[in-house]
Protein backbone atom coordinates (compact mmCIF):
# COMPACT_ATOMS: atom_id res chain seq x y z
CA UNK A 1 0.00 0.00 0.00
CA UNK A 2 0.96 3.68 0.00
CA UNK A 3 3.12 5.79 2.27
CA UNK A 4 0.85 8.52 3.63
CA UNK A 5 1.61 11.58 5.78
CA UNK A 6 -1.11 12.95 8.08
CA UNK A 7 -0.86 16.39 9.66
CA UNK A 8 -3.17 17.42 12.52
CA UNK A 9 -3.61 21.00 13.71
CA UNK A 10 -3.82 22.28 17.26
CA UNK A 11 -7.61 22.12 17.41
CA UNK A 12 -7.54 18.48 16.33
CA UNK A 13 -5.06 17.83 19.17
CA UNK A 14 -6.88 20.09 21.63
CA UNK A 15 -7.71 17.51 24.33
CA UNK A 16 -6.93 13.92 25.27
CA UNK A 17 -10.34 12.94 23.86
CA UNK A 18 -9.48 14.51 20.50
CA UNK A 19 -6.02 12.96 20.52
CA UNK A 20 -7.68 9.56 21.10
CA UNK A 21 -9.88 10.19 18.04
CA UNK A 22 -6.80 11.12 15.97
CA UNK A 23 -5.19 7.86 17.09
CA UNK A 24 -8.27 5.88 16.00
CA UNK A 25 -8.21 7.57 12.59
CA UNK A 26 -4.49 6.94 12.09
CA UNK A 27 -4.92 3.34 13.26
CA UNK A 28 -7.65 2.85 10.65
CA UNK A 29 -5.26 3.93 7.88
CA UNK A 30 -2.45 1.76 9.28
CA UNK A 31 -4.71 -1.31 9.48
CA UNK A 32 -5.67 -0.74 5.86
CA UNK A 33 -2.04 -1.46 5.05
CA UNK A 34 -0.62 2.04 4.61
CA UNK A 35 2.74 3.13 5.99
CA UNK A 36 1.87 6.10 8.20
CA UNK A 37 3.81 9.18 9.28
CA UNK A 38 1.99 11.73 11.44
CA UNK A 39 2.99 15.36 12.10
CA UNK A 40 0.87 16.97 14.85
CA UNK A 41 0.82 20.54 16.10
CA UNK A 42 0.91 21.50 19.77
CA UNK A 43 -2.40 21.28 21.62
CA UNK A 44 -4.62 24.26 20.88
CA UNK A 45 -3.49 27.37 22.79
CA UNK A 46 -0.33 25.76 24.16
CA UNK A 47 2.18 27.71 22.07
CA UNK A 48 0.49 30.99 23.00
CA UNK A 49 0.61 29.97 26.68
CA UNK A 50 4.32 29.18 26.50
CA UNK A 51 5.20 32.40 24.69
CA UNK A 52 3.06 34.33 27.18
CA UNK A 53 5.17 32.94 30.02
CA UNK A 54 8.30 33.96 28.15
CA UNK A 55 7.09 37.53 27.71
CA UNK A 56 6.63 37.84 31.48
CA UNK A 57 10.32 37.13 32.03
CA UNK A 58 12.17 38.07 28.85
CA UNK A 59 13.94 41.43 28.40
CA UNK A 60 12.11 44.05 26.34
CA UNK A 61 14.60 43.84 23.47
CA UNK A 62 15.12 40.25 22.32
CA UNK A 63 18.68 39.34 21.35
CA UNK A 64 19.65 36.21 19.40
CA UNK A 65 20.37 34.57 22.75
CA UNK A 66 16.81 35.35 23.88
CA UNK A 67 15.32 34.08 20.62
CA UNK A 68 17.24 30.82 21.06
CA UNK A 69 15.55 30.29 24.42
CA UNK A 70 12.16 31.23 22.95
CA UNK A 71 12.60 28.41 20.42
CA UNK A 72 13.73 26.04 23.16
CA UNK A 73 10.53 26.84 25.04
CA UNK A 74 8.06 26.93 22.13
CA UNK A 75 9.24 23.58 20.75
CA UNK A 76 8.04 21.72 23.86
CA UNK A 77 4.36 22.04 22.87
CA UNK A 78 4.78 19.70 19.91
CA UNK A 79 6.86 17.28 21.96
CA UNK A 80 3.92 16.84 24.32
CA UNK A 81 1.61 16.17 21.35
CA UNK A 82 3.77 13.47 19.75
CA UNK A 83 4.28 11.67 23.05
CA UNK A 84 0.54 11.63 23.82
CA UNK A 85 -0.40 10.52 20.33
CA UNK A 86 2.14 7.71 20.40
CA UNK A 87 0.71 6.49 23.71
CA UNK A 88 -2.83 6.68 22.30
CA UNK A 89 -1.83 4.62 19.25
CA UNK A 90 -0.17 2.00 21.43
CA UNK A 91 -3.42 1.83 23.43
CA UNK A 92 -5.11 1.02 20.11
CA UNK A 93 -2.68 -1.86 19.63
CA UNK A 94 -0.74 -0.06 16.88
CA UNK A 95 3.07 0.08 17.26
CA UNK A 96 4.16 3.74 17.24
CA UNK A 97 7.26 5.80 17.95
CA UNK A 98 7.61 9.56 18.38
CA UNK A 99 10.53 11.84 17.48
CA UNK A 100 11.39 15.47 18.05
CA UNK A 101 12.69 17.32 15.02
CA UNK A 102 16.30 17.09 16.18
CA UNK A 103 16.06 13.31 16.48
CA UNK A 104 15.10 12.69 12.84
CA UNK A 105 16.93 15.04 12.19
CA UNK A 106 15.18 17.89 10.38
CA UNK A 107 18.05 20.28 9.66
CA UNK A 108 17.30 24.00 9.43
CA UNK A 109 18.94 27.39 9.16
CA UNK A 110 19.85 29.19 12.39
CA UNK A 111 17.27 32.00 12.10
CA UNK A 112 15.55 31.50 15.45
CA UNK A 113 11.72 31.72 15.39
CA UNK A 114 11.81 31.88 11.55
CA UNK A 115 14.10 29.00 10.58
CA UNK A 116 13.89 27.34 7.16
CA UNK A 117 14.20 23.62 6.50
CA UNK A 118 17.40 22.73 4.65
CA UNK A 119 17.33 18.91 4.64
CA UNK A 120 15.68 15.90 6.24
CA UNK A 121 17.46 12.63 6.98
CA UNK A 122 14.75 10.03 6.40
CA UNK A 123 16.82 6.90 7.16
CA UNK A 124 15.63 6.46 10.74
CA UNK A 125 12.00 7.01 9.76
CA UNK A 126 12.19 4.47 6.93
CA UNK A 127 13.62 1.82 9.28
CA UNK A 128 10.68 2.28 11.65
CA UNK A 129 8.15 2.18 8.80
CA UNK A 130 9.73 -1.02 7.50
CA UNK A 131 9.33 -2.47 11.00
CA UNK A 132 5.59 -1.78 10.86
CA UNK A 133 5.52 1.24 13.16
CA UNK A 134 3.58 4.47 12.82
CA UNK A 135 6.13 7.29 13.03
CA UNK A 136 5.09 10.54 14.73
CA UNK A 137 7.29 13.60 14.20
CA UNK A 138 7.02 17.00 15.84
CA UNK A 139 5.94 19.76 13.50
CA UNK A 140 7.15 23.36 13.64
CA UNK A 141 10.75 22.59 14.62
CA UNK A 142 14.17 21.31 13.65
CA UNK A 143 17.83 21.67 14.55
CA UNK A 144 20.56 23.93 13.16
CA UNK A 145 24.16 23.03 12.28
CA UNK A 146 25.27 23.75 15.86
CA UNK A 147 22.66 21.46 17.41
CA UNK A 148 20.34 24.26 18.58
CA UNK A 149 16.59 23.64 18.47
CA UNK A 150 14.88 26.01 16.02
CA UNK A 151 11.26 26.74 15.16
CA UNK A 152 9.79 27.54 11.75
CA UNK A 153 7.35 30.29 12.69
CA UNK A 154 3.59 30.17 13.05
CA UNK A 155 1.97 27.55 10.85
CA UNK A 156 5.28 25.74 10.64
CA UNK A 157 3.74 22.31 11.26
CA UNK A 158 2.15 22.45 7.79
CA UNK A 159 5.62 23.08 6.37
CA UNK A 160 7.10 20.23 8.41
CA UNK A 161 4.45 17.80 7.18
CA UNK A 162 4.84 18.63 3.49
CA UNK A 163 8.64 18.63 3.79
CA UNK A 164 8.56 15.18 5.44
CA UNK A 165 6.20 13.97 2.69
CA UNK A 166 8.61 15.31 0.07
CA UNK A 167 11.65 13.65 1.71
CA UNK A 168 9.86 10.30 1.96
CA UNK A 169 8.28 10.64 -1.51
CA UNK A 170 4.88 10.03 0.09
CA UNK A 171 1.88 9.27 -2.11
CA UNK A 172 -0.09 12.08 -0.47
CA UNK A 173 -0.01 14.51 2.44
CA UNK A 174 -3.35 14.91 4.18
CA UNK A 175 -3.70 18.14 6.17
CA UNK A 176 -6.46 17.68 8.77
CA UNK A 177 -7.88 20.97 10.05
CA UNK A 178 -11.03 22.35 11.67
CA UNK A 179 -12.49 23.14 8.21
CA UNK A 180 -13.48 20.65 5.52
CA UNK A 181 -11.40 22.12 2.70
CA UNK A 182 -10.41 25.29 0.89
CA UNK A 183 -13.24 27.77 0.34
CA UNK A 184 -13.72 30.55 -2.19
CA UNK A 185 -13.28 32.87 0.80
CA UNK A 186 -13.77 32.75 4.56
CA UNK A 187 -17.39 31.62 5.19
CA UNK A 188 -17.43 33.72 8.37
CA UNK A 189 -17.12 36.82 6.20
CA UNK A 190 -19.09 35.68 3.15
CA UNK A 191 -21.70 33.09 4.23
CA UNK A 192 -22.22 31.96 0.61
CA UNK A 193 -18.59 30.92 0.24
CA UNK A 194 -18.32 27.40 -1.17
CA UNK A 195 -15.82 24.60 -0.81
CA UNK A 196 -13.67 23.88 -3.85
CA UNK A 197 -13.13 20.25 -4.81
CA UNK A 198 -9.79 21.12 -6.41
CA UNK A 199 -7.56 24.19 -6.49
CA UNK A 200 -4.42 24.63 -8.55
CA UNK A 201 -1.06 24.83 -6.82
CA UNK A 202 -0.53 28.33 -8.22
CA UNK A 203 -3.86 29.57 -6.89
CA UNK A 204 -3.24 28.01 -3.48
CA UNK A 205 0.20 29.58 -3.32
CA UNK A 206 -1.25 33.01 -4.05
CA UNK A 207 -4.12 32.56 -1.58
CA UNK A 208 -1.76 31.42 1.17
CA UNK A 209 0.55 34.38 0.54
CA UNK A 210 -2.38 36.80 0.52
CA UNK A 211 -3.88 35.89 3.88
CA UNK A 212 -5.79 32.63 3.50
CA UNK A 213 -5.26 30.81 6.82
CA UNK A 214 -5.94 27.28 5.55
CA UNK A 215 -2.31 26.47 4.68
CA UNK A 216 0.97 28.13 5.58
CA UNK A 217 2.66 29.57 2.48
CA UNK A 218 5.96 27.72 2.93
CA UNK A 219 4.10 24.41 2.99
CA UNK A 220 2.55 25.25 -0.38
CA UNK A 221 5.98 26.25 -1.72
CA UNK A 222 7.37 22.85 -0.66
CA UNK A 223 4.40 21.09 -2.25
CA UNK A 224 5.02 22.91 -5.52
CA UNK A 225 8.77 22.42 -5.57
CA UNK A 226 8.63 18.68 -4.90
CA UNK A 227 5.22 17.96 -6.50
CA UNK A 228 3.70 16.62 -3.28
CA UNK A 229 -0.05 15.94 -3.63
CA UNK A 230 -1.74 17.73 -0.72
CA UNK A 231 -5.34 17.38 0.41
CA UNK A 232 -7.02 19.63 2.99
CA UNK A 233 -9.83 17.97 4.94
CA UNK A 234 -11.61 17.99 8.28
CA UNK A 235 -10.54 16.10 11.37
CA UNK A 236 -14.04 16.45 12.78
CA UNK A 237 -15.65 13.88 10.51
CA UNK A 238 -16.25 10.59 12.35
CA UNK A 239 -12.94 8.75 12.68
CA UNK A 240 -14.52 5.56 11.32
CA UNK A 241 -15.69 7.14 8.06
CA UNK A 242 -15.05 4.83 5.09
CA UNK A 243 -11.38 5.24 4.18
CA UNK A 244 -12.10 5.51 0.44
CA UNK A 245 -14.67 8.23 1.05
CA UNK A 246 -12.24 10.05 3.34
CA UNK A 247 -9.47 9.83 0.72
CA UNK A 248 -11.69 11.71 -1.76
CA UNK A 249 -13.04 14.37 0.61
CA UNK A 250 -11.87 17.94 1.25
CA UNK A 251 -9.92 19.92 -1.35
CA UNK A 252 -7.10 18.53 -3.45
CA UNK A 253 -4.28 20.87 -4.44
CA UNK A 254 -3.55 19.85 -8.00
CA UNK A 255 -0.66 20.57 -10.35
CA UNK A 256 -2.68 20.16 -13.51
CA UNK A 257 -4.94 22.82 -15.00
CA UNK A 258 -8.00 21.27 -16.58
CA UNK A 259 -10.67 22.81 -18.77
CA UNK A 260 -13.06 23.39 -15.89
CA UNK A 261 -10.45 25.48 -14.07
CA UNK A 262 -9.96 27.69 -17.10
CA UNK A 263 -13.64 28.66 -17.10
CA UNK A 264 -13.37 30.44 -13.76
CA UNK A 265 -12.08 34.00 -14.03
CA UNK A 266 -11.63 34.23 -10.26
CA UNK A 267 -11.45 31.18 -8.01
CA UNK A 268 -11.23 32.85 -4.61
CA UNK A 269 -11.07 36.02 -2.56
CA UNK A 270 -8.25 36.24 -0.01
CA UNK A 271 -7.79 38.89 2.65
CA UNK A 272 -5.49 39.80 5.50
CA UNK A 273 -6.15 41.99 8.51
CA UNK A 274 -2.56 41.65 9.72
CA UNK A 275 -1.20 44.52 7.62
CA UNK A 276 0.47 47.84 8.40
CA UNK A 277 1.51 50.52 5.91
CA UNK A 278 4.68 52.54 6.33
CA UNK A 279 5.41 55.61 4.17
CA UNK A 280 8.74 57.38 3.93
CA UNK A 281 7.99 60.90 2.68
CA UNK A 282 10.25 63.34 0.86
CA UNK A 283 13.14 61.03 0.07
CA UNK A 284 15.63 61.93 -2.70
CA UNK A 285 14.49 60.51 -6.03
CA UNK A 286 17.75 58.90 -7.09
CA UNK A 287 19.09 55.42 -7.93
CA UNK A 288 19.48 53.17 -4.89
CA UNK A 289 16.92 54.89 -2.66
CA UNK A 290 14.66 51.82 -2.54
CA UNK A 291 17.60 49.68 -1.44
CA UNK A 292 18.58 52.18 1.25
CA UNK A 293 15.10 51.89 2.73
CA UNK A 294 14.19 48.26 2.15
CA UNK A 295 17.70 46.83 2.48
CA UNK A 296 17.79 47.76 6.16
CA UNK A 297 14.30 46.33 6.68
CA UNK A 298 15.23 43.05 4.98
CA UNK A 299 18.45 42.81 7.00
CA UNK A 300 16.27 42.86 10.12
CA UNK A 301 14.39 39.80 8.79
CA UNK A 302 11.19 41.80 8.27
CA UNK A 303 9.15 40.73 5.26
CA UNK A 304 7.84 43.47 2.98
CA UNK A 305 4.73 42.95 0.88
CA UNK A 306 3.09 45.63 -1.30
CA UNK A 307 5.45 48.39 -2.47
CA UNK A 308 4.64 51.67 -4.25
CA UNK A 309 6.76 54.71 -5.18
CA UNK A 310 5.10 57.98 -6.19
CA UNK A 311 6.09 60.23 -9.06
CA UNK A 312 8.98 62.55 -8.39
CA UNK A 313 8.35 66.22 -7.57
CA UNK A 314 11.20 68.72 -7.13
CA UNK A 315 13.64 65.83 -6.89
CA UNK A 316 11.74 64.21 -4.00
CA UNK A 317 9.43 61.19 -3.89
CA UNK A 318 7.34 59.23 -1.40
CA UNK A 319 7.94 55.52 -0.83
CA UNK A 320 5.33 53.25 0.79
CA UNK A 321 5.27 49.57 1.66
CA UNK A 322 3.37 47.14 3.87
CA UNK A 323 4.64 44.77 6.56
CA UNK A 324 3.00 42.33 8.93
CA UNK A 325 1.38 44.22 11.78
CA UNK A 326 3.53 42.33 14.30
CA UNK A 327 6.63 43.80 12.62
CA UNK A 328 5.27 47.35 12.38
CA UNK A 329 6.79 48.81 15.55
CA UNK A 330 10.18 47.24 14.89
CA UNK A 331 10.27 48.43 11.27
CA UNK A 332 9.22 51.95 12.30
CA UNK A 333 11.91 52.12 14.96
CA UNK A 334 14.52 50.88 12.51
CA UNK A 335 13.60 53.51 9.90
CA UNK A 336 13.54 56.39 12.38
CA UNK A 337 16.82 55.54 14.08
CA UNK A 338 18.95 54.04 11.31
CA UNK A 339 17.57 55.00 7.89
CA UNK A 340 16.12 58.51 8.17
CA UNK A 341 19.33 60.12 9.48
CA UNK A 342 20.90 59.24 6.11
CA UNK A 343 18.00 60.64 4.03
CA UNK A 344 18.11 64.33 4.88
CA UNK A 345 14.70 65.87 5.59
CA UNK A 346 12.64 62.73 4.98
CA UNK A 347 9.97 61.72 7.48
CA UNK A 348 8.11 58.50 8.16
CA UNK A 349 4.40 57.92 8.87
CA UNK A 350 2.45 54.71 9.32
CA UNK A 351 -1.08 53.30 9.40
CA UNK A 352 -2.10 50.11 11.19
CA UNK A 353 -5.78 50.41 10.22
CA UNK A 354 -5.50 48.89 6.76
CA UNK A 355 -6.13 45.49 5.22
CA UNK A 356 -5.36 43.70 1.98
CA UNK A 357 -8.05 42.15 -0.22
CA UNK A 358 -7.14 40.04 -3.26
CA UNK A 359 -8.80 38.23 -6.13
CA UNK A 360 -7.09 35.02 -7.32
CA UNK A 361 -7.67 32.84 -10.37
CA UNK A 362 -5.71 31.16 -13.13
CA UNK A 363 -8.49 32.21 -15.51
CA UNK A 364 -7.19 35.77 -15.20
CA UNK A 365 -4.31 34.83 -17.52
CA UNK A 366 -6.53 34.61 -20.58
CA UNK A 367 -9.11 37.30 -19.79
CA UNK A 368 -8.69 41.07 -19.84
CA UNK A 369 -10.57 43.55 -17.69
CA UNK A 370 -10.64 41.48 -14.50
CA UNK A 371 -8.73 44.06 -12.46
CA UNK A 372 -10.89 46.85 -13.91
CA UNK A 373 -14.00 44.98 -12.78
CA UNK A 374 -12.52 44.69 -9.29
CA UNK A 375 -11.78 48.43 -9.15
CA UNK A 376 -15.24 49.31 -10.47
CA UNK A 377 -16.93 47.06 -7.91
CA UNK A 378 -15.06 48.69 -5.03
CA UNK A 379 -15.68 52.18 -6.41
CA UNK A 380 -19.43 51.58 -6.53
CA UNK A 381 -19.29 50.76 -2.80
CA UNK A 382 -17.33 53.96 -2.05
CA UNK A 383 -14.19 52.03 -1.09
CA UNK A 384 -10.96 53.92 -1.77
CA UNK A 385 -7.91 51.96 -2.96
CA UNK A 386 -4.64 53.02 -1.32
CA UNK A 387 -2.20 50.59 -2.99
CA UNK A 388 -2.35 48.00 -5.79
CA UNK A 389 -0.24 44.92 -6.47
CA UNK A 390 -0.67 42.46 -9.35
CA UNK A 391 0.69 39.22 -10.73
CA UNK A 392 -0.41 37.00 -13.59
CA UNK A 393 -3.17 35.34 -11.54
CA UNK A 394 -3.99 37.82 -8.76
CA UNK A 395 -4.76 41.45 -8.04
CA UNK A 396 -4.42 42.83 -4.51
CA UNK A 397 -5.57 46.15 -3.10
CA UNK A 398 -4.82 47.83 0.21
CA UNK A 399 -7.89 49.54 1.67
CA UNK A 400 -9.15 50.93 4.97
CA UNK A 401 -9.67 48.06 7.42
CA UNK A 402 -13.26 49.07 8.19
CA UNK A 403 -14.29 48.20 4.61
CA UNK A 404 -12.75 44.73 4.53
CA UNK A 405 -15.84 42.57 5.02
CA UNK A 406 -17.91 44.71 2.65
CA UNK A 407 -15.19 44.45 0.00
CA UNK A 408 -14.89 40.67 0.34
CA UNK A 409 -18.64 40.04 0.15
CA UNK A 410 -19.12 42.44 -2.76
CA UNK A 411 -16.25 41.00 -4.80
CA UNK A 412 -17.36 37.44 -4.02
CA UNK A 413 -20.76 38.25 -5.47
CA UNK A 414 -19.45 40.34 -8.40
CA UNK A 415 -17.29 37.48 -9.70
CA UNK A 416 -20.08 34.91 -9.44
CA UNK A 417 -18.63 32.92 -6.57
CA UNK A 418 -21.92 33.02 -4.66
CA UNK A 419 -23.75 31.15 -7.40
CA UNK A 420 -21.52 28.22 -8.41
CA UNK A 421 -22.47 25.06 -6.61
CA UNK A 422 -19.72 22.94 -5.07
CA UNK A 423 -18.96 19.74 -6.93
CA UNK A 424 -19.49 16.57 -4.91
CA UNK A 425 -16.34 15.18 -3.38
Amino acid sequence: MALIVHKYGGTSMGSTERIANVAKRVAKWARAGHQMVVVPSAMSGETNRLLGLAKELAPEKLTDACLREMDMLASTGEQVSVGLLSLALQAEGVPAVSYAGWQVPIKTSNAYTKARIESIDEERVRRDLAAGKVVIITGFQGVDADGNITTLGRGGSDTSAVAVAAALKASECLIYTDVDGVYTTDPRVAPKARRMQTVSFEEMLEMASLGSKVLQIRSVEFAGKYKVPVRVLSSFTPWDIDINEEARSGTLITFEEDEKMEKALVSGIAFSRDEAKISVLGVPDKPGIAYQILGAVAAANIEVDVIIQNLSKDGKTDFSFTVHRNDHARALDLLKNEVLPRLGEAQVVSDTHICKVSIVGIGMRSHVGVAAKMFQTLSEEGINIQMISTSEIKTSVVIDEKYMELAVRTLHRAFGLDQTASSPA
